[in-house]
């Protein structure tokens, strides 16, 4: 299986962006994930993103679908939960999903919200980003070519987690993650790490002028003329990082994935190379519990 890369030359050892890990399941299939070295680093965090492989979702479900929301069986998308939750050392009742609706509410997510989308029901709508500084707490997001913001404060002990489409993107989901965290937890920019995540790259994704026109702002390099009169190719990758970058994180704490999902459909959810016959991918993100 080949993973596309951003750029034609490799990574030096001490610059890997993603670190790909297997795990045999019970039923002999192996289940794959991926997860950042720049999160890893801060001691404090268990995360993961999940690819296509190791669920039991069949179909254009197959085989690790996490969405519950489009047609595939319930079962098999609560299953699919428990073998991530296995590999964070939690339940699928520590963890707590957004209702992504391409906003920029941020809700933050507490003990009372465990299980909320997923083994119980949420009470909560139109939450594309969540933080939280309680350990034990899995955050949760769903994608198939929107970008997956992560956030760790390693001084404060606070994290977050948000989706951010070319809607997200345009409104700085990234900038508003930051200065909700500052609020909540008094999070300096300076001392946060970040990751972008496998998404949809500027080559596979086409948007027409209006779209386009939202991002003249955030630089010429953001958009380069597309295949047809009126149509551009946006990159969402760089435009997150710039947004991060003037909310005031370092370049050198910014991670910004090299694998795109259209890319790559056969191995992570993509809805454009798909045309929308498919399941989700997941974020998940959590603070290391406390021991004891």
């Amino acid at each position: 299986m080949i993973l596309i890369k951003r750029t034609d030359e490799p990574p030096e050892a001490d610059e890997e962006i993603l670190r790909r890990h297997c795990v045999l399941n019970a039923d002999g299939t192996v289940l794959e994930y991926l997860t950042f070295p720049l999160l890893e680093r801060t001691g404090i965090v268990r995360h993961l993103f999940s690819t296509r492989l190791g669920g039991i979702s069949e179909g254009i479900y197959a085989s690790m679908n996490l969405s519950f929301t489009r047609g595939d069986s319930t079962e098999h998308v609560l299953e699919n939960h428990r073998r991530i939750a296995g590999i964070l050392g939690c339940g699928i009742e520590d963890m707590a999903a957004s209702h992504q609706t391409h906003t920029t509410n941020i809700r933050r997510i507490t003990a009372a919200d465990r299980g909320k989308g997923i083994s119980r029901d949420r009470d909560y709508e139109d939450v594309d980003g969540m933080i939280t500084n309680e350990p034990g707490i899995v955050l949760v997001t769903y994608y198939a070519d929107c970008v997956p913001l992560y956030f760790v404060d390693p001084v404060h002990r606070a994290v977050g987690l948000a989706h951010s489409g070319w809607r997200g993107t345009a409104d700085r989901m990234g900038k508003c993650m930051v200065h909700a965290m500052q609020d909540a937890f008094g999070s300096r920019p300076e001392e946060l790490c970040a990751a972008i995540g496998p998404s949809i790259c500027r080559d596979c994704y086409e948007v027409s002028e209006d779209v386009a026109m939202q991002f003249t702002d955030m630089g010429a390099d953001i958009l380069l003329p597309g295949k047809a009169p009126g149509k551009y190719q946006l990159d969402l990758w760089l435009a997150n990082k710039r947004i991060l970058q003037q909310a005031g994180i370092p370049e050198k704490q910014i991670a910004v994935t090299d694998i795109c999902t259209c890319h790559n459909s056969s191995y992570l959810f993509s809805h454009r190379a798909s045309g929308g016959k498919r399941g989700n991918l997941g974020a998940f993100l959590m603070l290391e519990p406390q021991a004891g």
